[in-house]
């Protein structure tokens, strides 16, 4: 966490990322280029024509990594690392889809008589399904890509609020339709082989086929607790003797909100219930751990009191915490949320076995 904002905050972590993902972009340019003529295109395409191929097709796998990350991370927690800097993939994937526009304009619009911002939005104006301008639907893409790039600094985050900027950044997934629909009506239209088409196919395989399998498995783990509904507003979550000593354990309320409970302290003798949601980037706090007496998100590592759901100081992030009871051997947990940061006493486990 930085109580100021910075242009950048780099450590190991980051140095290693970004160099890996330039490396990647690096090697994945020059064996296009190198290979692609006589693989993927035919031996008479080359030069201007041939880069904006390769900057274009690796704007678009990066595009499906990036949507591939998320659902990844919640099925196998080795793929956290990936999500940690996941800005910066995007980042990069907009200067690469940036330079597939220059390649693009050099070669098609270098002698044209009118601007060529002008040309490339009205050159083609078919508007039928299959003649639709795909070039539009490139440029809209590129626009978000721009925004979420241009946003993509904790400055922003805190200025628009985290809702805000989770909704501004949600705009991936129009963005990826949108690339998906300039590669079918622009590329896919003209071309006679089977490269490209397979690409787009595995792609939309990838990111549906992950995302569904992740919202499956988390749906049937949200359906395995116990909750009834016994008292009011309180529901019995969930037993204690299940609960880890200092990891969260999620769960799920009946308004489909998610609680995020631990069970901490030198001997394990506390139980505390917070937001489940990180007020830094809507992290999962059920999922992180109790370091340093604090609850700590897996994303990023913003740390909140169990009892308060209040950073340390002197940050200032806060989450809602939940009343909590005990009922025998589980945890009562009132569904009313309190507000963000409102000192709640914690269940303590002192007045018979857990």
């Amino acid at each position: 966490m930085s109580v100021g904002y910075r242009p950048v905050l780099w450590n190991a972590n980051k140095l290693w990322y970004d160099g890996a993902l330039g490396l990647f972009v690096g090697l994945y340019l020059i064996l296009f280029l190198r290979y692609a003529p006589g693989l993927l295109e035919s031996p008479v395409i080359g030069g201007a024509e041939l880069r904006m191929r390769a900057f274009g097709s690796c704007a678009f796998l990066m595009l499906t990594i990036i949507l591939c990350i998320g659902p990844l991370a919640r099925l196998d927690t080795r793929f956290l690392p990936l999500l940690y800097n996941r800005r910066h993939f995007g980042v990069m994937t907009f200067f690469v889809a940036t330079a597939h526009l220059w390649a693009v304009s050099g070669w098609y619009l270098a002698f044209s008589p009118l601007d060529p911002w002008v040309a490339l939005l009205v050159s083609n104006t078919d508007i039928s399904f299959l003649g639709f301008p795909f070039e539009w639907l490139g440029m809209a893409a590129l626009a978000i890509l721009f925004t979420m790039a241009a946003t993509s600094h904790d400055f922003w985050l805190h200025f628009l609020s985290p809702p805000i900027w989770k909704r501004l950044h949600m705009l991936v997934y129009l963005c990826y339709g949108l690339v998906v629909m300039h590669v079918a009506l622009g590329l896919l239209q003209s071309e006679t082989g089977t490269a490209y088409p397979l690409m787009v196919g595995l792609s939309l395989l990838a990111v549906a086929g992950l995302h569904l399998t992740a919202g499956s498995v988390e749906a049937k783990r949200d359906r395995q607790q116990v909750v009834v509904t016994a008292d009011g507003d309180w529901i019995k979550a969930v037993r204690i003797d299940s609960l880890t000593p200092d990891h969260g354990h999620p769960v799920a309320l009946p308004n489909g909100e998610r609680v995020a409970v631990f069970r901490y302290g030198e001997t394990g003798e506390k139980i505390s219930a917070l937001s489940n949601v990180c007020a830094h980037q809507n992290g999962p706090l059920g999922e992180g751990k109790i370091v340093f007496g604090c609850v700590t998100c897996p994303w990023h590592g913003f740390q909140y009191d169990p009892e308060t759901g209040r950073s340390p100081p002197p940050f200032t992030e806060k989450v809602p915490t939940y009343r909590v009871r005990r009922d025998g051997d589980f945890v009562m947990i009132d569904t009313k949320a309190l507000p963000a940061g409102t000192p709640t006493p914690p269940i303590l486990l002192t007045d018979g076995p857990a």
